[in-house]
């Protein structure tokens, strides 16, 4: 009897395996480093068009200083496919292509797990359109809709990189090393920024920041580029312990101390050493002394912070303090191992540390560094909508952790307030700095209103439209329709408690900014933002969110023409046992903020009258409006 045989069912492959290199070419030129620097980079499984072009990420291979445009890679040929695309290479612009896309999508997939939902681009602005606000069409407005980020690894032929807010791109440059830098690069050989794992992740995490809060771009005080600096130097760095076989090599060469110079805390290497740095471009824990040549680790200085006003400076002094925290974290996961390994003494025997004891102290600093990343990532979701300060961000560290775990077990928290006191990052108007004065507040007190606590019913429905599962475009039209439909019912229904004086004072905004409509003043304000979130808990349950954003902006005299913004992000409890205390945090930025240094709009007056900060503005292309990024990732 014949049979006929059963229609075999194709399954897609979970992951896509791509070569790259863990740090840069130059470690693959030395003996010590060689066999830990190339690597296979795993992927979420898309499909791909030569470029690569996928969901997220359009890779464009133009050179425009030698007029080339570089055959595109095709990833989903079967020969690449069967060999995890193709072995590294300095020499091969199609490898530079998969490198980027490698690293950028390894960037996107340790977001998506943080904060529990798709990446968005930052949305054209009307004004890149031409087109007013009233005169934009439902068309003009899904025009504004960014679906891919633009990626050319050959944009520039300079000792640089960086993210363009206004093409929505990444631009890498590459250039001649030093004939007098580190001899670790050879000398006027070319550096290719597309090569390195540090500056990919860099610059994906500017754009990934600029879509999750785009008014952080409105700086009016020193803290707002560094945060962008430093944020993005936290990322590449805690990606680094994603390799597991380049941690245990460094964990063997330090004997278990995460505080000694390593890779695990140095930033491009290899761009640094060929620009004349002799050392990596950034570190975490130390430099070289250029008179003596040797490594000094950094110690805290809390007056730093008052001091320094360059973006990567200061930036790099919340960096230090976010690694201190980290050693600190991994240290207290390690001292039983340290127990166990030396008899009791907690000192190691010198020579080289057993096999086994690498592997268990190398896994202990992988999932550190995991938690710590995963905390940075998700206090995004925590901080006010503008106007970021270090304060903000430690609060927001705190107060995002505490959600999701509410006994800190294993100090990570008391870790990362420690550490942020010796590096003297203080938020400001608080008694002390406990994990209850830290924690952003306020709910009880806005609950108290009656219609604004009845947010939680409301935002049930939107919650279930944000939160099913569709593609990103879909999910991004129906979070500009629900925001659209929140502000008419804050207008609508509930704006006229915001009449009362008190309620004013704990959110922030501000009564007296109005525009004229149909004959009547009505309060001017925007629904900024809107996501639906989900997290787990450590005890099993599950935490279901949505987390908005009230923003207002009035112009402020001054120098240079600018507009000053606040407002405050609301997070809303849905599985609150009593609806109407479901607003969980108000977490403000109020344009008349005060405290001993005074309003914030005098603070940020003073800051652009000051000549240090207009030359620094200046320098960095902020008057113009255009390029923040482009002299401030520039050789300085």
């Amino acid at each position: 009897m014949k049979t006929t045989p059963k229609r075999r069912v194709e399954h897609t492959p979970p992951s896509r395996k791509l070569r790259g290199y863990s740090f840069d070419p130059s470690l693959s030129a030395k003996m010590e480093t060689a066999f830990i620097n190339e690597r296979i980079f795993s992927i979420p499984w898309e499909e791909l068009n030569p470029g690569p072009v996928g969901e997220y990420v359009e890779v464009i291979d133009v050179d425009p200083a030698s007029g080339c445009f570089y055959e595109p890679v095709d990833l989903s040929h079967p020969h690449l496919l069967a060999q995890d695309g193709l072995p590294a290479s300095a020499a091969n612009p199609q490898f530079h292509q998969q490198m980027v896309y490698a690293v950028v999508m390894t960037t996107i997939k340790n977001f998506e797990r943080a904060i529990g939902r798709p990446v968005l681009w930052s949305d054209r602005t009307i004004g890149d359109m031409g087109k007013s606000y009233r005169a934009m069409t439902t068309e003009d407005w899904e025009a504004t809709y960014v679906q891919r980020l633009a990626v050319y690894p050959h944009a520039l032929r300079e000792a640089n990189a960086y993210y363009s807010p206004s093409k929505k791109a990444l631009l890498f440059g590459y250039f001649p090393a030093s004939e007098m830098g580190d001899p670790a690069v050879y000398p006027g050989g070319i550096v290719f920024g597309c090569l390195s794992h540090d500056i990919i992740a860099h610059e994906t995490a500017h754009a990934i920041l600029d879509g999750i809060h785009p008014r952080f771009m409105e700086v009016t005080q020193p803290d707002g580029l560094a945060f962008h600096e430093a944020f993005a130097d936290i990322v590449a760095m805690f990606q680094h312990f994603t390799f597991l076989e380049v941690v245990r090599h460094q964990i063997a060469k330090t004997r278990g101390d995460m505080g000694m110079n390593n890779l695990m805390g140095e930033l491009a290497q290899e761009f640094g050493r060929a620009t004349g740095n002799h050392g990596s471009l950034r570190s975490a824990l130390g430099q070289v002394d250029k008179a003596t040549g040797k490594w000094q680790r950094k110690t805290p200085d809390p007056s730093r912070y008052q001091t320094e006003m360059e973006p990567h400076d200061r930036g790099a002094i919340l960096v230090s303090a976010v690694f201190d925290a980290f050693v600190s974290i991994y240290e207290s996961r390690i001292a039983d191992l340290r127990r166990i390994a030396s008899g009791g003494t907690g000192v190691l025997v010198e020579g080289e540390l057993h096999p086994d004891l690498v592997n268990r102290l190398a896994d202990e600093a992988v999932k550190s560094a995991q938690h710590v990343l995963t905390m940075c990532i998700r206090a995004l979701d925590y901080c006010p909508p503008v106007d970021i300060d270090f304060g903000d961000y430690l609060r927001a560290l705190i107060t995002a952790d505490r959600d999701v775990m509410l006994h800190d077990t294993r100090g990570y928290r008391l870790a990362f307030i420690d550490a942020f006191r010796q590096h003297g990052i203080y938020p400001r108007k608080l008694r002390s700095l406990s994990e209850e004065s830290l924690t952003w507040d306020r709910a009880h007190e806005i609950n108290k209103y009656e219609k604004l606590a009845q947010l939680g019913e409301v935002l049930q429905g939107f919650y279930k439209d944000l939160s099913v599962d569709k593609d990103r475009k879909t999910r991004w039209k129906n979070t500009r329709r629900q925001r659209a439909a929140l502000h008419e019912h804050l207008r609508s229904k509930f704006w006229d408690e915001f009449s009362d004086a008190k309620l004013q004072e704990i959110t922030g905004l501000d009564f007296s900014i109005t525009r004229a409509s149909r004959g009547e003043d009505v309060v001017r304000f925007e629904v900024h933002a809107m996501w639906p979130v989900q997290r787990q808990r450590l005890d099993g349950s599950v935490l279901n969110q949505v987390i908005f954003t009230i923003l207002q902006h009035k112009p402020m005299e001054g120098p240079r023409s600018q507009e000053i913004w606040g407002g405050c992000t609301f997070i809303v409890d849905l599985g609150h046992e009593n609806p109407e205390q479901a607003i969980r945090y108000v977490i403000r930025k109020p344009l008349y903020y005060k405290d001993p240094k005074g309003s914030r709009i005098e603070r940020a007056q003073n800051w652009a009258k000051d000549p240090a900060m207009m030359s620094l503005a200046s320098t960095y292309g902020m008057d113009a409006g255009e390029e923040p990024f482009a002299m401030l990732h520039a050789e300085h």
